[in-house]
């Protein structure tokens, strides 16, 4: 689906959303009415109901605009339709945080707000062998959290998502070189292995990486550069199915016994 699609698509839910919602009504007399309701909210979103949570919090945002409960009312909201799951709930997730970033772009939960936008593309980050659009755009606004709150507290959490998703990015780069060296195209395979080491040298399954760029440059008759691959296998990974048959390619390659032994 286009960016231009998700838009509109996005409209339709939203428009949707305002139409279905009922006004949550605050009893008369009550004191602090918008406290009310987000006491209300979060005792909804702790058991899980989200729909019922969201009516409490979007008659925050909607009516109270001077309410210190608004902020977080408005990330509550973008909550609560992350937790749903689902890609029309990921989508209004998101354009919720982003409307957070432009109403309260020095607010203290910013840092916040941007990781839960990034968690909203990664959600909808699909399996490797497929259209990767999303995983590109949950580590373009995890690098945007990065630049932007370098202190946050968040930041171990942040790292963690960009590992995901760079690792998602490269195990789809990885799938396609696979591919190519199955079909003996070893060329082919080369560059793509070699793409991957150089855009994400920190994959997670680099040995992967590793063991079949070595093996095709062997198969091209190109030892002297496959022998790198193998030790660098060996050397930073101490378990990996990929091993034994490295070990033997180096015992075989210096033509003595295998490495480690």
């Amino acid at each position: 689906m286009t960016y231009g699609w998700k838009v509109l698509v996005l409209a339709g839910l939203l428009v949707a959303a305002g139409c279905a919602s009922r006004v949550t009504t605050v009893p008369p007399g009550t004191a602090e009415a918008d406290k009310f309701l987000f006491d209300r909210g979060e005792a909804a979103f702790k058991d899980g109901k989200w729909t019922n949570a969201r009516e409490f919090y979007r008659n925050i945002v909607d009516n109270y605009p001077q309410s210190p409960f608004r902020p977080d009312a408005k990330l509550a909201l973008g909550d609560t339709y992350l937790n749903q799951r689902g890609a029309e709930n990921l989508l209004l997730a998101a354009n919720e945080f982003r409307e957070f970033q432009t109403f309260y772009p020095t607010h203290p939960r910013a840092d916040y707000a941007q990781l839960q936008l990034a968690r909203s593309f990664a959600g909808q980050m699909l399996a490797p062998e497929r259209d990767q659009t999303a995983t590109r755009d949950a580590l373009k606004e995890v690098e945007v959290f990065l630049q932007r709150y370098p202190n946050s507290t968040l930041m171990p959490q942040a790292r963690a998502l960009e590992r995901e998703a760079r690792d998602r990015l490269s195990q789809s780069g990885y799938r396609v070189g696979y591919f190519y060296f199955r079909a003996r195209w070893y060329v082919g395979a080369i560059d793509r292995f070699r793409e991957v080491l150089t855009e994400d040298p920190g994959f997670t399954n680099r040995d992967a990486v590793y063991f079949h760029l070595a093996e095709s440059l062997y198969f091209t008759d190109k030892k002297a550069e496959a022998l790198p691959y193998y030790e660098r296998l060996v050397t930073e990974f101490e378990q990996s199915e990929f091993l034994p048959e490295t070990q033997k390619r180096i015992a075989e390659l210096k033509g003595g016994t295998a490495a480690g032994k």
